[in-house]
Order: C-alpha cells, then structure tokens, then sequence
C-alpha cells in the first residue's frame, strides 16, 4: 500500500507541474488553415534523393550556405566557425564567431555577412577580422538575427526571428505564437539600421528581388512568406507573397532566371496544428520534455517561386537523404543545401 501511494504522489506531484508550473509564453489563440495535400502543385517525388553529400564533416550542421563568383561555399557551423570552401576540394576555418551564425551572404567586395544569431549583424573579410554592424535597433537588441541578402547598392536586408526568445529557445517563439520577429535594413555607407517591418511571425530566411523592387521575408510561424515593396506605388507596404504551405519555411534565395528558392525543413506536424487553437495546452505542452515535443521530419522540400509567388519547381525526398534542409543557393546550374541540425555536409545536386 505503501508504494502505491508513493505512486499516487509522485503522479500528482508530475501532474501538478504540468498544469501549473509557470511558463515564459502568452500564447494566443490561432486556428492554422487546413494544409494543403501533397498533390497537384504539391505533388510527392523523389528529385531531391539526388543531393549529393560534399565536404563531409567540414560543415556540421551549417544551417546556411554561400557561394561566391569563383564557386567557393561558406558556412556556419553550431560551433561558431565560418568555413571556407574551395572548389579543389580544400577547406579551411575564415574565423569563429563566438556565437551561432545562420544567414550567410557574400557582399560586392568578398565579405562574408554573417546573421550570428547570438551576435548580431557582422562582416568578415578574408583575412578573417570580424566587424560588428549592428547589434539593435531603438531600444530593442536583436534576440535572435536569423538571415540576410544585399541588394545591388549593398544595402543588407535581414531578419530578427524573436526579440523575446533566442536561438537556444526558438521553440517557445513558436510555441507562444507572438509577432515577435522583425524585418530590418542596414546601409553600410550611412551605419543606420532601419526597421521595415515588425509584428512578424518568427521572422526567417530572406530574399531581395531580382530587380531590387521588393524583399521577401518567411514567417515561419504563420507558414507563408511576406512581401515587403521597396520600390514603387507600394512601397512602405506588405502583402503576402505565397500562404497556406505544406511545410515550415526557413531559408529562401535569389536565384537565376527570376527564381526564388524556398526551403520548407519539415512538413507541418498535425499534433501541433491541432494544439495551436489551444494556449493551456500549448503551455502544457512547453512543460513536457524536449523529445516529447514536436520537432523535425526527416523529409527533404524545396520549392522554386516566380515573382508573382507561383510554384515553378516542386522538389522532394520523402526519404530525407539530405534533411532539415534550411537553406539552398543558386551557383550555375547547381544547387547547393544547408541542413540547419541534421547533416555535417553540404549538399549540392543539378537543378532537375
């Protein structure tokens, strides 16, 4: 008898925590559309078994990657370092940034800018020196800098996923389901960091247009990606570019012939979707272990957008050969992948 109410107590006590132990959320109450099916314009194939695995262990888990005009690949690795990637096979660590970098994008004169997710907007030149561009913007710091693009004038356009939870604790920003993420600007020439947009949804990969006219950003949070005009009758506002996708969106790319590059991770999970309409539950579900909350499929989905937001590519592998895909670039007629925690390589494969 004993032991069954030791039982008993420990249940309570578990039960008890996971009812009422305090959280750091305030989620809101959201009902996410109906997914699409993976038909038609979604419809399931294997292009992306393909991807082969290149510089093996050179890159672990570099969520990003770029390449220059002479086919070098940069990355960022979890540990902090920036790898330099040569097309004779060689590779080499540029610098280490003491933090976490995601975006990765080479400027007009050989930079690599680096979104550190910990550090902030910098710059690394070749021989490896490290400048920091900007850290915030008014009075509030950059929690969690996530991806960058430069437009023809140089002007770098990045993201800030969350100004209230960091890289280490992206699954709360989720979770909590707060427009917490922000669109930013930064001109090299004038120092100034300017904010274009706020109130986004855990704010992600970015892309400026081919004609410098608008820049795309993904909100991961709300499966779709956003607008934001530049240039023109409408610029200063937003729109959505594409909504209602069959996956988390994390990295997108400009690539050749008008082309945008959309990476979705993962799949959508239907036990999250179902808990989103839920806040006590999506609080419970903050409480349990983090191998019983929700995380990456092993399946691998890029998508190829228009200007218009229309789907002219639709690559897959529901096998996942390369997974957690987070970011692809364009370099010819290749593409080349970033896995934000699954793989140590990069991965690159012809476009089909």
């Amino acid at each position: 008898m004993k032991v069954l109410k030791y039982i008993g107590l420990i249940f309570l006590v578990l039960l008890g925590y996971l009812l009422f132990c305090p959280v750091p959320i305030e989620p809101t109450k959201w009902t996410p559309p109906t997914p699409p099916t993976l038909t038609g314009k979604y419809a399931q194939n294997d292009k992306l078994a393909a991807i082969e695995h290149i510089f093996d262990g050179k890159c672990n888990h570099c969520e990003d990657v770029a390449v220059d005009s002479m086919g070098t690949i940069y990355g960022g690795t979890d540990k902090g370092d920036i790898v330099k990637m040569t097309p004779d096979g060689k590779s080499s660590v540029l610098t280490n940034t003491g933090g976490r970098p995601l975006g990765l994008h080479i400027d007009n004169h050989g930079n690599v800018l680096v979104a550190d997710a910990i550090k902030g907007l910098l710059s690394v030149s070749q021989d490896g020196k490290i400048t920091t561009l900007s850290t915030t913007h008014g009075d509030v710091p950059f929690l969690f800098t996530d991806d960058l693009e430069t437009d023809d004038d140089g002007v770098i356009y990045f993201s800030d996923a969350s100004h209230r939870f960091g890289i280490h604790d992206y699954k709360l920003d989720l979770f909590e389901h707060q427009p917490n993420g922000r669109l930013l600007s930064y001109d090299p020439k004038t120092k100034k960091t300017n904010l274009l947009l706020d109130k986004l949804y855990f704010a992600n990969g970015i892309a400026v247009s081919h004609d410098n006219d608008f820049v795309l950003v993904n909100e991961t949070g709300k499966y779709r990606v956003t607008r934001y005009w530049l240039k023109g009758p409408k610029a200063g506002t937003s729109e959505v570019f594409i909504d209602n996708l069959p996956g988390f969106p994390d990295g997108i790319s400009r690539g050749n012939d008008g082309v945008f590059w959309l990476t979705l991770i993962s799949p959508r999970d239907a036990n999250l979707d179902g808990i989103m309409d839920k806040p006590f539950v999506r609080k419970i579900a903050v409480r349990l272990p983090d191998a019983m909350q929700p995380a990456p499929q092993r399946y691998g989905f890029i998508l190829g957008l228009d200007k218009d937001g229309n789907i002219v590519h639709n690559l897959q592998d529901p096998k996942g050969g390369f997974a957690e895909i987070a970011s692809v670039q364009q370099f010819g007629d290749k593409l080349y992948f970033g896995s934000l925690g699954a793989e140590d390589a990069v991965g690159m494969m012809p476009i089909p």
